[in-house]
């Protein structure tokens, strides 16, 4: 790619996956990672900073003993309450968002960008609902979209989307329930 000053970039040779039409995932589904981070209200904030450094992601979904999403903590609120004279002593439930920024996973990628700019939300989460329990069952980023992007080939994406091979989201979803709980 050649970019001359402030005009457009120029491509030569191949378009990348993200311009070609035929092989490119069109939908949130295609992308989205199934699973999704979670922890209980009253975790420190310390930790909850700790798991999403450790998790390399900006946000995850509270939930309450019943395992019901009632909010998200991301790094946005972790950074304003940073300045709390007792930040340390802080938990996720005394700053975390109350509502959870939801996506739905079949609307293509480009309306999805837009509307996670649209709101400032840089992670989204596909919540499912069963028995009355609403969960997360995956989530979206910007760094989905900058590796589809970036894709020289479906290879380079093949462990994103339903399609990939992983473990059963409910599977998932139990595991990292009785995880939060453990903590």
């Amino acid at each position: 790619m050649i970019i001359l000053s402030n005009l457009s970039p120029v491509w030569f040779g191949q378009p990348k996956m993200s311009q070609t039409s035929s092989t490119t995932p069109r939908l949130v589904r295609d992308l989205m990672s199934l699973g999704a981070l979670s922890c209980a209200p009253d975790l420190p904030i310390s930790r909850a900073a700790q798991m999403l450094l450790e998790a390399n992601l900006e946000g995850m979904v509270v939930l309450d003993h019943d395992g019901h999403g009632v909010g998200c903590i991301t790094w946005d609120e972790l950074v304003k309450s940073y300045a709390h004279p007792g930040a340390q002593s802080l938990t996720v439930g005394e700053v975390m968002r109350e509502d959870i920024p939801e996506i739905p996973p079949d609307i293509p990628l480009q309306a999805a960008a837009q509307l996670m700019q649209d709101r400032g939300q840089r992670i989204v989460f596909l919540m499912h609902n069963s028995a009355g329990i609403a969960y997360p069952a995956a989530i979206f980023t910007y760094r989905h979209i900058l590796r589809h992007l970036a894709a020289e080939s479906d290879e380079d994406i093949r462990d994103l989307g339903i399609k990939a091979e992983r473990e059963a989201p409910l599977d998932q979803f139990i595991r990292n329930r009785d995880a939060a709980k453990r903590r």
